[in-house]
């Protein structure tokens, strides 16, 4: 599994709706509207390069009032959750 940040500017205006957007794209597991130069992150996840690219490039970018992505694909995850989950470290709650 590939998974990439998405980090979109989004155009005045656009910013009340978009997120709810950027959501419903199969293939888009989170959308966080964030502070700061960058509107929305999006986590992506995809089997292979090529989703990953139609995902971005034919779903994200395509958004009405998307303006501009970046994208940065994961190398390794290192979340507390996947170790936990690994080694048997749990904490029930």
């Amino acid at each position: 599994m590939i998974t990439a940040v998405v980090l979109i500017t989004a155009e005045r205006g656009a910013l009340p709706k978009i997120g709810e957007d950027l959501a419903a794209i199969p293939g888009v597991s989170e959308v966080y509207s964030v502070t700061g130069e960058i509107d929305f992150v999006a986590m992506v996840r995809a089997r292979e390069h090529e989703e990953l690219a139609d995902i971005v490039t034919r779903r994200i970018a395509q958004v009405p009032g998307v303006a501009r992505t970046f994208t940065h694909v994961a190398f390794r995850a290192y979340s507390r959750l996947d170790l936990e989950s690994v080694f048997g470290l749990g904490n029930p709650r």
